[in-house]
């Protein structure tokens, strides 16, 4: 058997194919490539491209897994899709994944927490590996609806995917309630658009896309469906970008 030290991932994998994988290799280092780890760009992509995308691409290059769990459905998108093909054209070891399952698999908690909303993210994301972090995680639940009676706390919310920036989620309080694919994940439901488009009215929103991302339709379109803020990034937020952030949580 072929000694399979780190998996790359993006997305969210089907989990029996996880399960399947971790008890095979059970000492192989998981990657998500996602992630933006500034390695060298291959520059194998258009300049103009979700950034995303090109970090999945840069990081297998420089990586190089021995093995790749790549999504391609409607879990994740069209270009995680092209991603698997180029890089299994290119010689690397890539099993693809469609996990399009609409039942819930977990209740919605972290997401409605009281914690740096980072670390909502980050938790969630490391969960699609690591299912008992969504049982050890210790969260502190906030009331759903805002501007209550009952609700002291200004609640606004976070829509989107985890962003390639994760230092903007800082400009957020803990109250920050999760919308959008991330909350899928913690679902355990990555494909269910209805959640996906899924957000509480009373609750000012932030509505996050990567540029270039095809989410940006979603985004915008709920943005002004709820009289909320759209933004996009390419890379890393601007000092406009933060302060428009910052002046929509302050007004709101």
């Amino acid at each position: 058997m072929t000694e399979v030290r780190t998996i790359g991932f993006w997305g969210y994998p089907t989990p029996s194919k996880i399960q399947e994988l971790k008890q095979k290799y059970p000492n192989a280092e998981w990657i998500d490539l996602d992630i933006d780890f500034e390695y060298p760009k291959t520059n194998l992509l258009p300049e103009s491209y979700c950034k995303i995308i090109k970090n999945i691409i840069d990081n297998t290059f420089y990586i190089k897994p021995d093995l790749i769990v790549a999504p391609i459905g409607k879990d994740k998108c069209d270009s995680g899709w092209f991603a698997s093909k180029i890089l299994s054209g290119m010689g690397f070891n890539v099993i693809t994944t469609i996990f399009e399952d609409l039942e819930p698999k977990r209740e919605i908690k972290i997401c409605r927490s009281k914690m740096p909303l980072i670390d909502k993210i980050t938790s969630i994301t490391a969960g699609i590996i690591d299912n008992s972090i969504f049982q050890k995680t210790q969260t502190t639940a906030v009331i759903p609806d805002n501007n209550t009676s009952e609700n002291q706390l200004f609640t606004p919310g976070f829509w989107g995917v985890p962003p390639n920036d994760l230092s903007i989620l800082k400009l957020f309080p803990d109250t920050t309630h999760v919308y959008g694919w991330t909350r899928c994940v913690e679902a355990g439901t990555p494909a269910d658009l209805d959640l996906e488009m899924y957000v509480n009215p009373k609750v000012p929103t932030v509505f996050y896309a990567q540029a270039f991302c095809s989410k940006a339709q979603l985004a915008k379109y709920l943005a002004d469906k709820y009289n909320g803020l759209y933004i996009d990034i390419d890379d890393y937020a601007s000092t406009s970008v933060r302060a428009k952030i910052e002046a929509f949580l302050k007004l709101s």
